[in-house]
């Protein structure tokens, strides 16, 4: 535990450095990275320190409550006995939770927001790929159709990443898990960031009159299903298993052995089950509770966020 917490004591003094700074607005790909950095950061430590307005709007204490009551739940009703209640690897995927949904996100998104000011240089704007315009409809349906989309783009972009050995290389570090807790949701190699985000956007354009800034409460609802799906919990939902993902159809993605039929894996689904039984992909043969996770030749993987931070660039022998 102790050094990741020393890399957060490194990471939050420079964004605590950039606090009212004011960035310069200088050409060049660079300087407009920097000044994005800075901009992201001065967010997240609004965030941190309960600046952000509207109040409720703020990832990260939504992100930690979210995690505490769904940790709390996992202590009050846990599926693997002999599981502890600080499991192996927790630190490293709470480490992991933080890094992935703020670090390098800032990093990322600071990215893309380059890319999309030269996109607005030569005049293609968010509404120029829009196939439907939903600016009339209400806003619940706006959102519910953001949901259903942007999930069904994850998915195939999960199916994507078990498919073709290139991509599973960084994948692997998800399924490195093998004991399944809330937190295993978030931990991914930051490679994953790179394939999923371009996606997104993408169906997000396609959406004409959706503003992204509206999904706030889509986005946790996606995020609390993550937690519970990979959360040492024993619970389907009964009947609305066809529908939402669950934990006992989620662990039967991480299992160490696939069924012959589906070498590539098994229940793909983020927040919902839907899309793996449309596309047979569903297998559920029994509880689960006790399956070995993981995969073959894991023992041999790396065990340390930086190792694993570096893996999957190159080929596996």
């Amino acid at each position: 535990m102790k050094k990741y917490l020393l890399i957060l004591a490194l990471i939050l003094p420079i964004i605590g450095l950039s606090i009212n700074e004011e960035a310069q607005e200088l050409p060049g790909f660079w300087s407009m990275l920097g000044n994005n950095i800075l901009n992201y950061a001065n967010y997240i430590w609004a965030e941190i320190t309960f600046q952000t307005s509207p109040f409720y709007v703020n990832y990260f204490w939504w992100l930690v409550l979210l995690s505490l009551a769904v940790w709390g739940l996992e202590i009050a009703f846990p599926w693997r006995k002999n599981q502890g209640i600080i499991r192996k690897d927790f630190w490293l995927d709470a480490f992991y939770m933080f890094f992935n949904f703020f670090a390098f996100a800032m990093v990322i998104n600071s990215i893309y927001g380059v890319i999309d000011a030269y996109y607005l240089r030569t005049g293609l704007t968010a509404k120029s790929l829009a196939i439907v315009d939903l600016s009339d409809w209400p806003m619940w349906l706006q959102l519910l159709v953001f949901f259903i989309l942007t999930d069904f783009v994850q998915w195939f972009t999960h199916v994507l990443l078990h498919r073709f050995p290139a991509l599973w290389r960084f994948h692997k570090v998800h399924h490195s898990v093998e004991e399944m807790g809330f937190a295993a949701h978030l931990r991914y190699h930051w490679m994953e960031n790179i394939l999923y985000k371009p996606l997104k956007v993408l169906a997000v354009m396609l959406l004409g009159g959706f503003e992204p800034e509206m999904a706030f409460l889509v986005h946790f609802i996606a995020i609390g299903i993550g937690h519970l799906n990979h959360a040492n919990l024993g619970w389907d939902y009964g009947p609305l298993k066809y529908i939402l993902n669950n934990p006992k159809m989620h662990i039967w993605h991480h299992a160490k052995e696939m069924p012959e039929n589906h070498k590539f894996g098994i229940n793909f689904g983020i927040s919902l089950s839907i899309w793996d039984y449309l596309f047979k992909t569903a297998h559920i043969p029994h509880s689960g509770r006790d399956i070995a996770l993981g995969f073959d030749g894991i023992e041999k993987y790396p065990k340390t966020f930086f190792k694993q931070l570096i893996s999957g660039f190159s080929r596996e022998k």
